[in-house]
């Protein structure tokens, strides 16, 4: 990334940030106690579909407090740039780790063998990406490890692939990487850039079952500033809380997450057709929707890959990657990934803006939807194209 890029996506970032940290302000945590239900559920619905179960990471994280105790939280802007920060995340198909659970203790050997390899004492845990289980499994991670974490993550939401994180970028290395299963083989990748780390990983985790856990991008607290979105665990945190408080006053729980995202409610129905399977480790398909209520007579499609990318309306494309696409149980709100999709739910897409850096040119070469065989460009959470962050 040139410096003028660079500068410019910092003043974007800063605009972006600042006002979601204005929001989060009043409610950050210092640490993360045993009950863990609003922050699970807030990094679902920021998963947008992907990131796994969220009801079975919340389960491992409390767990793992109730073992360890209380995880401290780190904001990013305090962090050490000295810092030795090793984040830990699941691999994988989401739809095999709710059938195929994690062992005790690999979370924290995944660390461990990339610490060891590396020749370095970690300082901090973090999250690679906002998402159902991979927000949790780093906590488990830092409980079981008793360091800090982070409070924040490399992408704002989740993305299928390991070199889809903004710390990429910026010319971070995803390698050194340790990878380890359930039944106790682990391994090292050292490849030579990032979209090698994920091509090698991935049959690898294909031949472990499908879901294993790694620790990737060890990074110094100065890396972890720059690339890093802050206030994600805080964020999730807040939605969360905010979907039980809109309950609670009778209020729209949906519309309350749309507002709190600066995003917009798209249409709502029944679902009646999912299509889905698990090849070379992801979950990829479609489902679709067929208004209800206020949205009777319109179609909705979602393509998917692990994560929501495209929805479209009627026929033509509202909202693609990256931005946020979610779908959200139309009564609760409560976030539906992927893998629980089914015929005669009713739900309803929001969809919200990303990271603004996720529109610059190299991150749109990772994550835009031509990445992922869409021919087409990207279109903003608000339907509009062809329109700079």
């Amino acid at each position: 990334m040139n410096a003028d890029k660079t500068a410019m996506n910092a003043e974007r970032t800063a605009a972006m940030t600042a006002e979601r940290t204005m929001s989060t302000d009043k409610t950050r945590r210092s640490q993360i106690d045993a009950d863990c239900g609003n922050l699970a559920r807030g990094a679902a619905i920021l998963g947008t579909g992907g990131g796994g179960d969220p009801y079975i990471g919340r389960l491992l994280a409390e767990a793992a407090i109730r073992k360890h105790g209380p995880v401290p939280l780190v904001a990013v802007d305090d962090l050490d740039p000295d810092a030795v920060v090793i984040p830990v995340a699941m691999m994988g198909a989401p739809t095999v780790m709710v059938e195929k659970l994690a062992s005790q203790g690999q979370f924290a050997q995944a660390v461990n063998s990339l610490a060891r390899y590396l020749g370095v004492t970690p300082t901090h845990i973090a999250c690679i990406e906002a998402g159902g289980v991979n927000s949790t499994i780093p906590i488990v991670a830092a409980a079981e490890l008793g360091l800090p974490l982070i409070d924040g993550d490399g992408m704002g939401r989740a993305f299928p692939e390991i070199q889809m994180v903004l710390p990429s970028i910026y010319g971070v290395r995803a390698t050194p990487m340790s990878i380890c299963d359930e039944k106790g083989n682990s391994g090292i990748f050292d490849t030579v850039d990032n979209a090698w780390a994920e091509r090698l990983a991935r049959p690898a985790t294909v031949e472990m079952g499908c879901s294993t856990i790694i620790s990737t991008y060890a990074m110094s607290g100065a890396q972890v500033r720059e690339s890093y979105v802050p206030g994600t665990l805080s964020l999730c945190d807040q939605l969360g809380a905010e979907v039980m408080s809109a309950r609670a006053a009778h209020r729209d729980p949906v519309a309350a997450v749309a507002e709190l995202l600066h995003g917009r409610l798209l249409a709502g129905g029944k679902v009646t057709d999912v299509e889905r399977r698990t090849t070379s480790g992801f979950a990829r398909g479609r489902a679709t929707i067929e208004g209800v209520g206020p949205d009777a007579g319109r179609s909705v499609v979602l393509q998917f890959q692990n994560e929501h990318l495209l929805v479209e309306l009627d026929g033509t494309a509202e909202t693609s990657t990256p931005d946020l696409i979610m779908v959200l149980d139309a009564e609760t709100a409560e976030p539906v990934t992927t893998e629980s999709l089914r015929y005669g739910m009713r739900v309803r897409v929001v969809t919200a803006p990303s990271d603004p850096r996720w529109h610059s040119d190299e991150a749109l070469a990772l994550v835009g939807p031509r990445y992922f065989g869409y021919e087409l460009d990207p279109v903003r959470f608000d339907g509009t194209r062809g329109v700079a962050a």
